[in-house]
């Protein structure tokens, strides 16, 4: 062997080596002047242009290695027959020796096609090197198309018709492989391909098996019925081909069996073995039963997973009209089959003794039988087929892609959930092929070694991608699809068990709620004993509320299903119907309301923040009917709905009543819009006013959120304002206004923040000081007053204590006292404070005239001192170690953790101090226009700003999140647990564990970008 050079090193650029481990030093012999005679060693390149347009198209196949030493193979086997057939004599020199490789490099698609199935398929290289003349089946078609490839036999002239018969069948086989491989055919048409040529090697198997009858032996009506996947037209490379046999009357019997016995030998011949293992009686059973004994053994003895088999049914050989006979016959009793009591169960109990029936350590790579396997896709839609078929002819088709669009157009699956399993369908059926086609051997079980996943995934089309090997975006993707399929098998398969739980009124549960039970805790229901309560309690009664609930419950509890306390949503549902039960516009709006059913079932299940409001005001559900219900209103419509609302009441408390009333509606619209904006078709899409073609504002980002947010607070705050100032006498022309500051002057709020403001005025001229002062502060108690008190909507503290000299200094200054304080006394904090203070509400006037009064001290014309950038360093240290909370988690911590919000709000602010004020685009309270501003004045390094918008939009979606999830306050990501399910789930994300492990990334990528800017 020789040793790896730079010429092989070249080769290993081809992909050639990968499989021996040598660096290319295999393919350098093979391809050399000893070999193909495609490489010239010396100059290190190919032999010439075909030569090298030859290479590359070895290097796009699953395994190049393996299609060179494939082709190398037919080469010679091509050169020994050519040297066979000169009498001994010597070869001529030069490439011309091969006419193979002459043709591939006349015929790009004989060579694409070619090189891809060698590249794939061991047993067709091999095939092809014991008939190196079968390669021209690939060849180009005179009009410049690819060779039909749609399963035909094209059995040659004489010889043993078995002989024949086998070649023929290689040939398109071959023809098939060639055209999947090369994208010449998708899945659909390729299990169509190859289920219509078994049936051709059927029906020719039949007519030989019929000439070998004795002379004189009338020819039977004997009709051959595909069964399985050979039924349904989805047909596996390698597969048995299950048959059912049907004679026309007994006097066809003893004929019809032996030319189904040597139809069976003359198909294990030929192709894969028949499988009749499906006929009445299984294997114990006669081989061929007349129509009347199949009639009479279905009518009476047939089990329910006999009637499943029977729904792939279809005419394949010998008798057609026969067979179709059959098959009507059988229909009547195969769409009443799931009318027995038992028959749910036994298709659920069929499916349990297949992954009983896995051998351990395959369960996990089994692609068909396993969990999230193939079966779990066919057995969901064979019993949704078995129980809705009766009476929706449409339901009746055979495979099961076609049976599956059938039931999403019908509406007995969903939309999504459709794509989903019909995605996870495609792929695992994908992955069955390659792995079959490898060796054309029956196997549904992925390999653990690392060369055959190489080539397994090379073969599927995946390719390495930065930080992720092709390998590994296929186990990724591989995952995501059996998770998809194990939950929607769950889902769609137990369905029809909650909803038959459901009609049965309480007082009949006398034999199944254990059976119930056992199902709910399937789902995912940790307490199935009390959920089947709450079911009961639900749908007990004849009255017209139960009707409309039984009908209602299917749907909500697969919702419920989803989240991870599913228990929680069904509680949160019952008490929400226990409210609204006997409103007549409650389950008629839920019934009838589209997605409002399933919205509700969502926000019910993941958010107890949602959920608690909702059980203070239930009538709010009625949001979710409406596309534009679920956009946050605008700034304005919110101040002059709150301050009509306020003004409609004379007694202050009364007018704040009404306005904390319509806040926590307003809370509501945004945090069920938040909850619902990632859930799919479930997503609101308002559009706008104006009636335009184009989406209203909602809430695709984190800032949308804090937004929306803040404009309710500054609503609450106008109104509640004006009701203080109804109820406080003060002089004439006193001037009052509210500064927002911290999140809510940043348009950061999130549900729960309290309002942190500033509170001044400015005295009336010719006024007593001290009459304007205790005016003023009588006015600013009275609003905090009036917004605490106990009432059942979520409170909104007032917080003043980022005031000159904190809660020690007075509640209000005039604009004069502010101006002299900050002169004289601001430290740097301070001034850092200020950069998020804005105009909130009162007087407009006083509100642009303190901003403007503060501009100099937030935004100072010489920015920082080295001492103040010290004075910002150390305090943001000492925060960061006295003020996490003990025990906490500082990769975890949303607000005080590393990377997240404090981090990259100190450093834009320290940027902000530094630069503002020479830079007028950096004077903004949001911290993400501000990094974006600091970015684009080239203050912030773009991957540095692009780690910190990550760090911190993250951090705050989490942490709303959280909010969301439990409904009260809490800034720590946990690690695991079902809060941390919720907040994925509420995310849109599926895996915890993989949201974790992108959060620690993030953030530390965060802490280590912010870092820089603080120390810069």
């Amino acid at each position: 062997m020789s040793r790896p050079t730079r010429a092989t090193g070249r080769l290993a650029r081809y992909g050639f080596g990968t499989a021996e481990g040598d660096g290319g030093a295999r393919a350098a012999d093979l391809l050399g002047p000893d070999g193909l005679r495609l490489w010239r060693p010396e100059e290190q390149e190919p032999a010439d242009e075909p030569a090298g347009e030859l290479l590359a198209a070895m290097s796009r196949a699953a395994d190049p290695d393996l299609a060179l030493r494939q082709l190398h193979r037919i080469v010679e086997a091509e050169r020994r027959s050519s040297t066979e057939g000169s009498a001994g004599g010597r070869a001529s020199e030069g490439r011309a020796e091969s006419p193979l490789l002459a043709e591939l490099h006349a015929d790009p698609g004989l060579r694409r096609r070619l090189i891809a199935v060698l590249g794939a398929s061991s047993a067709l290289g091999d095939h092809l090197v014991a008939h190196p003349e079968h390669c021209t089946a690939l060849r180009t078609a005179p009009d410049g198309l690819a060779p039909i490839a749609e399963g035909r036999l094209e059995p040659a002239a004489g010889g043993n018709p078995v002989a024949v018969l086998r070649a023929a069948y290689r040939l398109a086989l071959l023809r098939i492989a060639a055209a999947d491989l090369t994208g010449g055919r998708g899945l659909e048409q390729t299990m169509a391909a190859l289920s219509a040529l078994a049936d051709a090697t059927l029906a020719a198997a039949y007519e030989v098996a019929v000439a070998e009858l004795a002379e004189g032996t009338e020819r039977p009506r004997l009709a051959v019925v595909a069964m399985g996947k050979c039924g349904g037209g989805e047909l596996n490379y390698v597969s048995d081909v299950d048959v059912i046999f049907v004679a026309a009357d007994d006097a066809d019997l003893a004929a019809a069996t032996l030319v189904a016995t040597r139809l069976i030998h003359i198909c294990g011949l030929v192709a894969w073995p028949v499988d009749a293992a499906l006929r009445p009686e299984g294997n114990r059973g006669p081989l061929v039963r007349t129509l009347a004994s199949h009639l009479a053994y279905y009518q009476r003895w047939a089990r329910t997973w006999e009637f499943q088999a029977l729904l792939k049914a279809r005419p394949a050989a010998g008798d057609l009209p026969l067979a179709q006979e059959w098959i009507d016959l059988l229909a009547p009793l195969v769409w009443r089959a799931a009318e027995r009591p038992e028959a749910v169960e036994d298709v659920r109990a069929m499916r349990r003794r297949i992954i009983d029936h896995i051998p351990p350590k395959e369960l996990e790579r089994e692609i068909k039988r396993g969990p999230g396997g193939l079966r779990d896709i066919e057995f969901a839609v064979q019993l949704l087929q078995l129980v809705h078929g009766r009476g929706d002819e449409t339901l009746r088709e055979p495979g099961t892609i076609p049976a599956l669009r059938a039931l999403v157009a019908g509406g007995y699956v969903g939309r999504a959930d459709g794509e989903a399993l019909l995605r996870g369908y495609r792929f695992l059926r994908s992955v069955e092929h390659r792995l079959q086609l490898q060796g054309l051997r029956r196997t549904h079980t992925v390999p653990t070694e690392p060369g055959a996943l190489r080539w397994l995934a090379a073969a599927l089309g995946f390719t390495a991608a930065p930080g992720r090997s092709a390998v590994e975006s296929f186990r990724a993707e591989w995952v995501t699809h059996a998770t998809e399929v194990r939950r929607l098998h769950a889902k769609l398969l137990y369905r029809p068990l909650l909803e038959s739980v459901a009609r049965v009124p309480a007082d009949g549960l006398r034999l199944t709620p254990e059976a119930a039970k056992n199902r709910l805790e399937i789902l995912g229901f940790a307490d199935p004993a009390g959920a089947l309560r709450h079911l009961q309690a639900l749908t007990g009664g004849v009255s017209r509320t139960a009707a409309i609930q039984r009908t209602l419950l299917p749907v909500l509890l697969s919702e419920f299903a989803d989240a991870p306390e599913p228990d929680r949503g069904l509680l949160n549902y019952r008490k929400v119907s226990d409210k609204l039960g006997s409103t007549p516009w409650y389950l008629r709006l839920l019934r009838d309301g589209g997605p409002v059913a399933r919205r509700l079932a969502r926000v019910l299940a993941l958010s107890r923040y949602v959920a608690d409001l909702l059980a203070r005001d239930p009538e709010a559900l009625r949001l979710l009917a409406e596309e534009n219900e679920l956009a946050p209103r605008s700034r304005e419509v919110l101040r002059e709905g709150f301050l009509a609302a306020a003004t409609r009441h004379a007694d202050p408390v009364e007018a704040t009543r009404a306005v904390r009333a319509l806040r926590r509606r307003e809370l509501v619209r945004v945090a069920c819009a938040d909850v619902l904006c990632r859930a799919g078709a479930l997503a609101p899409t308002p559009t706008r006013p104006d009636g335009a073609n184009r989406p209203a504002p909602g809430l695709a980002d984190i800032t949308q959120v804090g937004t929306a947010l803040a404009d309710v607070t500054d609503a609450t705050l106008a109104a509640a304002l004006r009701a203080a100032q109804a109820s406080q006498p003060a002089p004439e022309g006193l001037r009052f206004a509210v500064i927002g500051m911290g999140r809510l002057g940043g348009y950061e709020s999130n549900y729960l923040s309290d309002a942190d403001v500033l509170f001044v005025y400015d005295p009336p001229a010719g006024s007593s000081e001290s009459a304007a002062s205790a005016a003023a502060h009588a006015i600013a108690e009275e609003l905090r007053r009036l917004l605490g008190v106990p009432a059942p909507d979520p409170p909104l503290g007032v917080d003043a204590d980022l005031r000159p000299e904190g809660r020690q200094g007075p509640l209000v200054r005039s604009l004069a006292a502010y101006a002299a304080y900050y002169a004289r006394w601001s430290r740097v904090w301070e001034a850092q404070a200020l950069l998020r203070a804005r105009f909130v509400c009162g007087d407009a006037e006083l509100g642009a005239e303190f901003e403007a009064m503060i501009d100099p001290v937030r935004f100072p014309a010489e920015g920082l001192t080295r001492e103040q950038v010290v004075e910002i360093r150390r305090i943001k240290a000492r925060v960061e170690t006295e003020r996490l909370p003990r025990g906490a988690d500082p990769a975890t911590h949303t607000k005080l953790g590393r990377g997240g919000l404090a981090d990259v709000e100190w450093a834009v602010q320290l940027v902000q101090l530094r630069h503002a004020g020479r830079l007028p685009s950096l004077r903004g309270t949001r911290t993400l226009d501000a990094l974006a501003a600091a970015e684009r004045a080239g203050l912030i390094d773009p991957m540095d700003a692009a780690e910190m918008a990550a760090g911190w939009s993250l951090a705050a979606q989490v942490r709303n999140a959280l909010m969301l999830v439990r409904g009260r306050a809490g800034d720590q990501l946990p690690r695991h647990g079902v809060e941390l399910a919720g907040v994925v789930r509420l995310l849109g994300r599926d895996d915890p564990g993989e949201f974790l492990d992108e959060y620690l990334r993030v953030g530390r990528r965060s802490r280590a970008a912010t870092e820089r800017v603080l120390n810069a």
